[in-house]
């Protein structure tokens, strides 16, 4: 049944946002600078949404409670454009962006400078550095639009006509298509002799849902390396809220409205057509001209939004949607610096922490299989190393996580015992390489599956991405099968989160191009 009409009150809203995650608040200041009234309703009772920080580990200690370093938020053409460094943004980095190092001491390291990139490479195979320079000049051609095309609605129209023109002519453009396709592993084989620069490409995996063996995964990788290079992988001064903090005062002083611990019910809808929400109090809020909406796509479709008001098919798609992988995170305050074998770990502000391509293999399948890895591979942040605010002179704020599949075959519930032993492998994995770390844990804070869905409900079983990374739910096909853009089948409603193309990351594009088809929709509508 159709909503009846709320009258428009003087004070309603353009646009309601729902949601105050990276991509609800750049939404709303999109819409704010194009003199569009906004209001953002969100349900927790602390903003950022996958973007906060706290001191609850230790007081002592500033933890990055979900995400922590941002290369896409420095590269996306929709983040860069707000200026948030005027807003009080201040971004710091680590003396190396990434480390990988093996058991038997050696280390890959990712430095923004790519001569230093390269040595390290060399010392797993002499000529590997120049293979990894070759890799880097075909970013130096190709990585600008390539950025602005897979953040773009699709099809990246304009974009996408600057990096055909920048492919090598004639069957290097092919060549460098069919390289995008390939497997991690396959990446590496083909291009490296060592497995230095392999475990750089396949380690990137770690951070989406991402194989060494399904296609795609190479491009991931040398995504996040290439980033790397030419960004680094870059904090906020002060923890991650701090991001938050500068998008929220720009959204004020520019006029738009926040409001937390507001969760709204449902999205109110007549003619085919959105009206506004009413919230889990029973408020009733009218959208002037939209409402854009920064939750997961199974939480929007049947959920705010009922079925009886959207397309059969959609019903019919919706049951195929795939999550990305759980997620099991640990965070640490520490005495002392993590004391790594390879001292090359120790500059870095990520390390990756896998023994071998072979390792982060098993450890996928047994994702892949519903298994608790008996062997976790992990992302480890050394928070301190990137900022110094972060804890006391002498100490280290560091946490690590690894991916778990949705459902684990035997286990019903994470009970504390099963969260602590799953704890204790995730440590048994850094002290392999880094013995005598235990010893220096002060506190610690142990975050499962649904721990941290908890603290954000739009990370449904600890899924970080709002949907697998992978192919068949990517582009067109994200979050099911349809023209890639933030439209909905409801007019004046918008999917603004990390469901819709392009995906996960703290990058904003989902959230521009929701306030961007928003607005053209608003200039169509003119008399």
């Amino acid at each position: 049944m159709n909503a009846p009409d709320a009258p428009v009150t003087p004070d309603a809203p353009d646009a309601v946002v729902v949601g105050a995650g990276p991509n609800g608040l750049v939404a709303a200041n999109v819409l704010a600078d194009a003199g569009w009234s906004v209001l953002v309703l969100e349900a927790e009772e602390t903003p950022g949404g996958g973007v906060r920080s706290d001191r609850a580990v230790h007081p002592d200690h500033v933890h990055d409670t979900f995400s922590s370093f941002y290369p896409l938020a420095v590269a996306s053409p929709a983040l860069r454009a707000l200026r948030l460094e005027d807003w009080g943004l201040t971004w710091r980095h680590a003396p190396a962006v990434l480390a990988h190092p093996v058991p038997d001491g050696r280390c890959a390291v990712l430095d923004r400078d790519r001569g230093t990139t390269a040595a390290s490479l060399d010392t797993f195979a002499p000529g590997d550095g120049d293979a990894y320079l070759r890799l880097v000049a075909l970013w130096d051609r190709l990585g600008d639009d390539m950025i602005a095309a897979l953040l773009s609605p699709f099809p990246p129209l304009r974009a996408g006509a600057r990096l055909a023109a920048r492919l090598p002519f004639g069957g290097g453009g092919l060549r460098t298509l069919r390289m995008l396709t390939l497997p991690a592993r396959r990446l590496g084989r083909e291009h490296f002799r060592g497995s230095g620069g392999p475990l750089l490409l396949t380690g990137s995996g770690l951070h989406a849902d991402f194989s060494p063996e399904v296609p795609g995964s190479g491009a991931f990788g040398w995504l996040m390396v290439m980033l790397g290079q030419q960004y680094g992988w870059p904090v906020p001064e002060g923890g991650a809220g701090e991001l938050t903090a500068a998008l929220i005062r720009r959204l004020h002083a520019k006029g738009g409205r926040l409001r937390c611990g507001t969760p709204v019910a449902r999205v109110t809808v007549r003619d085919r057509r959105c009206t506004g929400v009413v919230t889990a109090d029973g408020e009733r809020i009218t959208a002037r001209r939209a409402v854009l909406a920064d939750v997961t796509a199974p939480a929007l479709y049947g959920g705010l939004v009922g079925w009886e008001h959207l397309p059969a098919r959609l019903r019919a798609d919706m049951r195929r949607f795939e999550w990305d992988s759980a997620t099991f995170k640990v965070d640490w305050a520490l005495s002392g610096p993590i004391p790594w074998s390879s001292p090359g770990a120790a500059r870095a502000g990520t390390v990756h922490v896998a023994d071998s391509i072979d390792h982060l293999a098993r450890y996928t399948a047994d994702i892949a299989a519903g298994r608790l890895p008996e062997q976790p591979c992990l992302v480890l942040g050394q928070m301190t190393t990137s900022d110094a605010t972060r804890s006391p002179a002498g100490t280290e704020s560091a946490w690590a996580y690894t991916h778990l599949p949705q459902h684990v075959h035997g286990l019903s519930e994470w009970t504390p015992a099963r969260r602590e032993e799953f704890a204790v492998r995730v440590e048994e994995a850094v002290e392999r390489l880094a013995p005598g770390f235990r010893d220096r844990i002060t506190a610690r804070r142990v975050l499962a599956p649904p721990d941290l869905q908890g603290l954000d409900r739009n990370l449904v079983g600890g899924a970080l991405n709002g949907g697998t990374a992978q192919i068949h739910q990517q582009l067109f096909l994200r979050p099911v099968p349809g023209n890639g853009r933030a439209t909905t089948p409801l007019r004046g409603l918008y999917l603004a989160s990390a469901s819709a193309h392009p995906g996960g990351g703290v990058h904003g594009a989902a959230g521009t191009n929701a306030a961007r088809a928003a607005l053209a929709a608003a200039r169509l509508r003119r008399p």
